[in-house]
């Protein structure tokens, strides 16, 4: 985390998104309910829960996919709720989404060189980030970036070919693109093997050490220990965990959540999320 010493030594940290009593309904259904937490800048902070807990749902209503019914959520201390998606990248929020958005008819590079429109100021800047021009120092970033993933493929080859963890990691590294200030992820370990997981993991703490704040939705309980130093547990659109990693399992809660009962003795599955 990211923060400045106060006179005395003590650190202050500075709060990068803050959720705060928000509020979604689907009709009769609710699926945020009240909703309250602080990513801190700086943090890997992981957004779990059982299947149709609405966790993707609420990305979605920090991303600006669906607008807030209550509530207030800033970024960086500004409130964004009203903003439109796009609006918000430049804001310096960026995501990843559950179901893969590449392009298959495009190249990686192509796909990867997308996410750097956004910091296009005017037509003429809109139009560099483009693979034809190949010395073009968009695409030389748009290649370090991919090299830094651990993406060993052809830059030049169709993703639509490519196996479904790779297109993973691809999108990954296309949000990056954008230089986001917080970037979200919907399962980024979704398809990975274990080598490629422990690849992901050690790049986004890398990128994350550079002052990038994360927060993950993730069913891989094992990816989220090794990422994310703190996590939020949502169960049927309500929070119900709000802490230190380590003490997800042990919470009364979040056993009641996953196992059915308090007092369950069960070993917990290996991915809780």
């Amino acid at each position: 985390m990211v923060g400045a010493p106060r006179g005395g030594g003590e650190l202050i940290v500075t709060t990068a998104l803050s959720v705060t009593n928000v509020t979604k309904r689907f009709g009769g259904l609710t699926v945020a309910d009240n909703v309250s937490f602080d990513v801190p800048q700086g943090a890997r902070m992981a957004l779990i829960g059982p299947n149709g807990a609405g966790k993707t749902t609420l990305f979605n209503l920090i991303s600006g996919v669906h607008k807030i019914d209550a509530g207030s959520i800033t970024l960086d201390g500004k409130e964004i709720k009203d903003l439109a998606p796009r609006t918000r990248v430049h804001a310096g929020l960026s995501r990843s989404f559950q179901n893969i958005r590449l392009m298959p008819h495009l190249s990686v590079i192509e796909n990867i060189m997308l996410g750097q429109h956004t910091q296009a100021s005017g037509l003429g800047a809109l139009l560099q980030p483009i693979a034809w021009q190949r010395k073009s120092i968009w695409r030389e970033r748009a290649i370090e970036s991919m090299h830094s993933a651990g993406i060993k493929v052809d830059p030049d080859a169709s993703v639509g070919g490519l196996p479904y963890g790779v297109r993973k990691k691809i999108e990954v590294v296309r949000a990056l693109m954008s230089r986001p200030r917080l970037l979200m992820l919907d399962e980024p370990a979704a398809g990975l093997n274990p080598r490629e997981t422990a690849e992901l993991s050690a790049f986004l703490k890398a990128v994350a050490w550079e002052g990038l704040t994360l927060l993950v939705v993730e069913h891989d309980m094992s990816f989220v220990n090794d990422l994310c130093e703190h996590t939020v547990v949502l169960n049927f659109g309500r929070l119900i965990y709000n802490g230190p990693t380590a003490g997800v399992h042990v919470d009364p809660q979040v056993r009641e959540a996953y196992l059915g009962t308090r007092k369950s003795d069960k070993k917990e599955p290996s991915h809780v999320a």
